[in-house]
């Protein structure tokens, strides 16, 4: 193409672009005006009002992300249409039926990622914009077929990996490449585990697939939403923007540690109780210690009543345990089995000791007349419901789990190892929040708590609602008194719609209240960092997500938890067997090939097996190393933040705990930087086989720059760095 001709193309494009800004301008109008009206009820039933209030709410909210970005590129095909493909559909003002701009995630959208000169997929030619803010900027072309035609997207891809790096992560809607859509499109109903190494994008096309399963199963997904759960808050904070800039909100973010409702925990165990209490075998600790708690008395307990006094003995307590335990209820639950059997006897003797002498079984009337007076005295009796505290007591997971840990004769009976020994029972731990969770269903629910916590919420929706009423009643009133009638009119629209909404539903959105509640359950699941989750937390998820859909994402290269998955049969088979596969991402996008081969090496020392992912760039920046002592630390790590501060982009520090300013590697596993400073990797490595993961995580965070500092002797796998000295020393010197 001519300068001449592109000039002619370039305004061309600018035009179309600037109608599509109009386009949805005038969209947002109409659904802001539709969204104020049904504010105001239009006559509708306050759950109807709702409903609707919602679904506009959500297309404000989708109509509201597309700014940036609307339109990126153009698809022209053989027979010479073409379509504009942006993040998400717009048609035509005057005929509805005719798309102006096709959403990225329609099935018409995709030759966009996945035609190649090989495979053009009748498509003729790709064109891809750059934009800034509303205006297109340039665009490129790709002709199908023809001899100058390079890779696709490489000057877009290449423009987008070696953009400086902001504080979140950014959507990939203009770069997905090829093996990533394939992905992100792939119908398969059960659990999909994408692998790669550092850098190859799996976190951001888990989180498109999502996008894209909300795009096509809008209907059968969007009543239940989806659950993220990722490594920690800081990785959550850095994705937490890249599904609502896809127009999708419906999601709950959380970490292994904030699974269970009004618990955030991010404090971890020693290995060697993670590694208990991650595996399958806790359930039998769990078990044990239930059972422990069901006990026999050691001596007959006395109960007097009226006119006699009866026992409850070893014999009677083991009849009701034994009935209580196979009638498969839950403990709390069957402690009503357990009640009735140890009731049935003692009253059954007492009646039989008042009777003595002149009471037969044949005198059916007057035997259960006894037994019924009998079983009243029973209800009040303060011994009776303290031996049967004793004996089975109500329990939650919360002081089960407490008593245990801070106990040795419990451990011991439950057959645990004082690995879980601990002062403060209930300091609990990432670890801790399956067991809690499994102990929620093993234990049941405390019906009497249950009904409690009921009456009181009638209680408090009775006394809101008797308020909506008297402010109903006192704006009437006000009518009555004349006064200003318009101003009397629209207070008591309030007023009964206040009324209404304390009788009528839950007004929290659908992630407010999945979040809030331990039965929720999410019609797609993504697991982020995989490889961390221990089976008893993969048992959680599984409770969450009956349907089994889910989008599992990791790395068994950069596993450092004990009770992490060493591989995905292992893990997977035993919940889905026959439902997952498996899908690898090869290609490194965010780790320059200068890093990356730094990273391989220590990769090939702990995990000779892996294959490190291919990085599609050069820096041209060779990653360095200063060997520096203990004074000399604090200046080399504050020279590198002073080297920093004067550059685009973003850094930071990486180091074990003691380091000043650092973050331990865990604390960035799937965020990245442009710069990064390694302190002491002699000591991160010194933690075995998971300091070399860690090792590893923290060398691959890096975009653009890498330094390490180090007192001891460099490690072996890292002697290619290039030897690097600071000015304040050159100055010295």
């Amino acid at each position: 193409m001519s300068s001449q001709g592109y000039e002619a193309e370039l305004r061309s494009e600018r035009d179309y672009v600037a109608g599509l800004y109009t386009r949805l301008d005038a969209e947002r109008a109409r659904v802001k005006e539709a969204y104020q009206a049904s504010l105001g009820g239009n006559g509708r039933a306050p759950m109807e009002r709702d409903v609707e209030v919602r679904a506009l709410d959500r297309e404000v909210r989708r109509l509201n992300v597309a700014d940036n970005g609307l339109c990126f590129g153009r698809l022209d095909t053989i027979s010479g249409d073409h379509s504009y493909i942006g993040r998400i559909g717009l048609f035509d003002g005057e005929n509805e039926y005719e798309p102006m701009l096709l959403d990225w995630r329609a099935p018409a959208a995709r030759p966009f990622y996945t035609a190649t000169g090989a495979t053009p997929e009748n498509m003729r030619r790709r064109r891809q914009f750059l934009t800034r803010g509303r205006q297109v900027v340039e665009f490129s072309d790709e002709v199908f077929g023809h001899p100058d035609s390079g890779e696709r997207g490489d000057a877009a891809l290449l423009a987008a990996v070696n953009a400086p790096r902001g504080e979140g992560m950014r959507d990939i809607v203009a770069t997905i490449q090829a093996e990533q859509d394939e992905i992100i499109r792939l119908d398969h109903p059960g659990v999909l585990v994408i692998e790669g190494g550092p850098g190859t994008g799996k976190t951001v096309v888990a989180l498109h697939r999502v996008a894209y399963l909300l795009y096509t199963q809008r209907e059968r997904m969007e009543r239940h939403g989806v659950l993220v759960v990722g490594p920690n808050p800081a990785f959550l904070n850095h994705i937490s923007r890249v599904l609502p800039s896809l127009g999708e909100s419906d999601v709950v973010f959380t970490t292994p540690g904030g699974l269970l409702p009004g618990l955030r925990v991010t404090v971890e165990d020693s290995p060697a109780a993670a590694r208990l209490k991650g595996s399958r075998k806790i359930l039998d600790v769990l078990a044990a210690a239930i059972a422990d708690r069901q006990r026999l008395p050691a001596e007959p307990v006395p109960i007097q009543l009226k006119d006699v006094t009866v026992r409850i003995d070893a014999e009677t307590a083991e009849w009701a345990r034994q009935e209580a335990r196979d009638s498969g209820l839950p403990h709390n639950e069957a402690r009503a089995v357990f009640t009735e059997i140890v009731t049935y006897v003692l009253t059954e003797r007492a009646v039989g000791r008042i009777g003595r002498g002149w009471l037969t079984r044949d005198d059916r009337e007057e035997w259960e007349n006894m037994r019924a007076g009998l079983l009243k005295d029973l209800a009040v009796d303060e011994k009776f419901a303290a031996a049967l505290d004793e004996l089975w007591p109500i329990l939650t997971p919360e002081t089960l789990l407490a008593s245990l840990y801070s106990s040795p004769e419990r451990l011991r009976a439950a057959g645990a190892g004082e690995e879980l020994l601990r002062a403060k029972g209930d300091a609990w731990t990432v670890s801790d929040v399956p067991l809690l969770d499994e102990l929620i269903d093993l234990l049941g629910r405390d019906k009497e708590a249950d009904r409690a916590a009921e009456q009181a919420a009638e209680r408090q929706r009775a006394a809101e609602a008797a308020y909506a009423a008297d402010v109903l009643d006192s704006l009437i009133k006000r009518e009555d008194l004349n006064d200003d009638v318009n101003l009397v009119a629209q207070d008591l629209l309030y007023a009964e719609d206040l009324a209404d909404r304390f009788v009528e539903q839950d007004t929290r959105d659908l992630a407010e209240r999945a979040a809030a509640d331990r039965d929720w359950t999410y019609r797609h699941v993504v697991v982020d960092e995989a490889q961390e989750l221990s089976e008893m937390d993969w048992r959680v998820l599984m409770r969450r997500c009956p349907n089994r859909s889910f989008t599992v994402v990791g790395d068994l290269a950069q596993r450092r938890s004990p009770a992490g998955a060493t591989s995905w049969d292992t893990m997977l088979e035993p919940y889905v067997p026959g439902r997952w596969v498996y899908r690898s991402l090869t290609v490194n996008y965010r780790t320059p090939a200068e890093i990356m081969a730094v990273a391989a090496a220590l990769l090939a020392e702990f995990a000779p097996g892996v294959t490190p992912p291919e990085s599609v760039r050069a820096s041209g920046v060779r990653p360095w190393a200063r060997q520096v002592t203990e004074d000399e630390l604090p200046a080399a790590i504050e020279e590198f933040v002073g080297e920093e501060e004067g550059r685009e982009g973003t850094s930071v520090v990486i180091g074990p705990p003691g380091v000043p300013g650092a973050v331990a590697p865990a604390e960035t596993k799937g965020l990245e930087f442009d710069a990064v400073l390694v302190v002491a990797p002699e000591q991160i490595l010194a933690d075995g086989p998971r300091g070399a993961a860690e090792l590893y995580v923290a060398l691959t965070r890096a975009t653009q720059r890498l330094g390490v500092l180090h007192q001891g002797p460099l490690p072996p796998a890292l002697t290619g760095l290039a030897t690097k000295k600071f000015a304040h020393w050159a100055r010295r010197g």
